[in-house]
């Protein structure tokens, strides 16, 4: 199974426990999706060189800021030696908002795996700013560029 193909049933699965809303959920928003997306040129995180990531994400969120739900990113960069290097980021939201037509924020901890060796880093800070056709990405006190939807969607309903 492609990384694409395992990132959406991931998410199809997630969306299925979290569809039953309790009725005082259902003025809740959600954010759900699965795709690709490609950096714009100098994205940077810890000396990597980022040129894209896969994503997956299925959030709910409530009208008084609250949120639950998961976001799963695998970062593709090269590594200062010119290697190959995938950074993994797993996260549970807490908090997110609808900022408009078609667009979200949501933001929480995960546990990144910078793919190098090194032990993966817990409780780092994201924060997501999700539309139909881009993603923003603030990892610990880096703001990655916006990457644009390559493949895939977010649906933000």
């Amino acid at each position: 199974m492609t990384r694409f193909g395992f990132i959406l049933t991931a998410i199809v699965g997630l969306a299925s426990v979290i569809a039953p809303a309790p009725a005082a959920a259902q003025d809740a928003a959600g954010v759900t999706g699965a795709g690709e997306a490609i950096f714009s040129g100098g994205a940077t995180l810890s000396g990597l060189s980022l040129s894209g990531l896969t994503l997956g994400q299925g959030v709910s969120l409530a009208q008084d800021g609250s949120a639950m739900g998961q976001f799963q990113a695998v970062l593709f960069g090269t590594s200062l030696l010119g290697a190959p290097q995938e950074v993994t980021v797993e996260g549970e939201v807490r908090n997110g908002f609808v900022g408009g037509v078609g667009s979200a924020t949501f933001s929480g901890t995960a546990t990144v795996d910078m793919g190098d060796g090194t032990l993966p880093l817990p409780g780092v800070p994201f924060t997501v700013t999700a539309s139909t056709g881009s993603l923003g990405l603030i990892l610990g006190a880096t703001a990655l560029p916006t990457a644009s939807l390559s493949a895939g969607s977010i649906t933000i309903e």
